[in-house]
């Protein structure tokens, strides 16, 4: 296929015989379990040997995963097998507090800072407070270890998305192979650094539920914000496929069958983080087809475009039905909260929760979806990684190709 928004880019070395392939991991609370599962299952599809995602790139939930393959890239399946082992054990309170006197303080405090108009109390820097999370990933991710990986070839580039809240551009923190170099578009670019805790914090930084995160002289949150061509930092760093792994089921339904309702705020926030995560990827993969249908009817368009194959897992079932059936396996710290913000019974009430319901029995099923979907799809998995050429059709449930 096709390569999109930015062509043409330049390959930083000659092209080898075999493609480099690239992983893009979205965004998406905890949906980023069924990314998980489908890397699981690629662990023991693809025959074992080196790493075989040279360019790794993730975005909010996607990042930090992102971050342990790049930093274990000498031995990914063990880093494969290290975050199935947090996810499935996965708890709230390892992301953000949620005890019943956290969340009433934080609750007092938004009142008080509303009352008084900001003068008794400023008002809090986010909704819910993510300490525990930077905790974790101080003990789980090796963050020089994705220097180590470059500097000794087990991985070519490995880049962190974030937005700045200073600029109103998306930031592709990025570190790669001697050569590759940075690049600055209208609402994007990339930067060259050693990757850091930090980088993956402000990647993470929900707007609204976590604080932004301080990188030099600016202020950093979701790189999910303003992010208008998620494939595009892949491809800038020499990806010839990629493989995104994304967490919206492509056909999912919000709606009900009682007619149209008032959606409630928690609804609305909901649907945003669903816009926030998926849209854009979606919307990439038409844009490659597009060029593609472009450079198929003009040698000239050709010739001046640089080819890229696509492949996208994504979940065969709607998420929000399986947070549905979890709802209470859920924190009851956090379930007061949820109620207040609105969430009806029904499966739209339940998308905020299917993104912040951090808690072992989603995720658990969730990591067994993604790793369904991909074993059922193995064959043309297999087939995409070795660089072979794939089906105009393929049927696979959670697999996909841009259309």
């Amino acid at each position: 296929m096709a390569m999109t928004v930015d062509a043409p880019v330049a390959v930083v070395d000659a092209p080898s015989a075999r493609p480099v392939v690239g992983l893009v991991l979205t965004g998406g609370g905890a949906r980023a379990a069924y990314q998980v599962g489908v890397l699981r299952a690629l662990a023991e599809i693809l025959p074992r040997g080196r790493n075989p995602f040279q360019v790794i790139v993730g975005t909010s939930a996607g990042a930090v995963a992102a971050s342990v393959l790049a930093s274990q890239a000498h031995v990914w399946r063990q880093a494969v097998a290290g975050l199935e082992r947090v996810w499935s054990q996965f708890r709230t309170e390892q992301v953000f507090y949620v005890s019943s006197r956290h969340m009433l303080r934080s609750g007092l405090h938004w009142l008080l800072a509303l009352i008084s108009g900001g003068l008794v109390l400023s008002p809090p820097k986010s909704l819910l407070d993510n300490s525990p999370l930077r905790g974790l990933l101080g003990v789980e991710v090796d963050c020089a270890g994705i220097r180590r990986s470059i500097a000794r070839g087990h991985l070519r580039a490995c880049a962190l998305c974030a937005t700045s809240y200073t600029w109103g551009r998306s930031v592709a923190y990025f570190d790669a192979i001697a050569g590759q170099p940075e690049w600055t578009r209208v609402q994007h670019c990339g930067r060259r650094t050693e990757l850091t805790l930090e980088h993956i914090m402000a990647s993470v930084a929900l707007p609204m539920l976590f604080p932004p995160i301080r990188l030099e002289q600016e202020y950093f949150g979701d790189g999910s914000m303003r992010q208008l061509s998620p494939l595009s930092p892949a491809i800038r760093l020499g990806a010839d496929r990629l493989l995104i792994i994304g967490v919206r089921a492509p056909r999912a339904g919000v709606g009900t069958d009682d007619g149209p309702a008032m959606p409630t705020p928690g609804e609305v926030l909901g649907y945003m983080l669903d816009t926030l995560f998926s849209d854009q990827v979606y919307r990439d993969l038409e844009h490659i087809e597009h060029i593609n249908q472009l450079a198929r009817a003009s040698s000239v368009v050709a010739r001046n475009t640089r080819q890229i194959d696509t492949l996208m897992m994504a979940p065969s079932i709607d998420p929000n039905e399986i947070a549905a059936r979890h709802i209470d396996a859920m924190p009851k710290g956090l379930r007061p909260l949820l109620r207040i913000i609105g969430g009806r019974p029904e499966v739209s009430g339940h998308q905020l929760a299917s993104y912040l319901a951090f808690e072992a029995p989603y995720t658990g099923e969730l990591i067994e979806l993604g790793y369904r979907d991909a074993m059922q799809a193995r064959t043309a998995l297999s087939a995409f990684m070795s660089g072979e050429k794939l089906p105009a059709v393929m049927t696979s449930p959670g697999i996909s190709r841009a259309t």
